[in-house]
């Protein structure tokens, strides 16, 4: 999902350089929100993930 987030991210760089507000607006929109849930499920991840194993 950071991967998604980086692509929309240079995505929307390279529309703003070439003068294409409207779409750089959006893809830099879904790269904060794709980055916001990367977050959230790697906090969740790292509360509850791994325990140690039951003997």
């Amino acid at each position: 999902m950071l991967y998604w987030a980086a692509v929309f991210f240079i995505i929307a760089i390279v529309a703003a350089f070439l003068g294409f507000g409207g779409i750089a607006g959006a893809a830099a929109s879904i790269a904060k929100i794709l980055f916001f849930i990367f977050i959230v499920l790697f906090v969740l991840a790292l509360i509850f993930g791994r325990k140690k194993p039951v003997r």
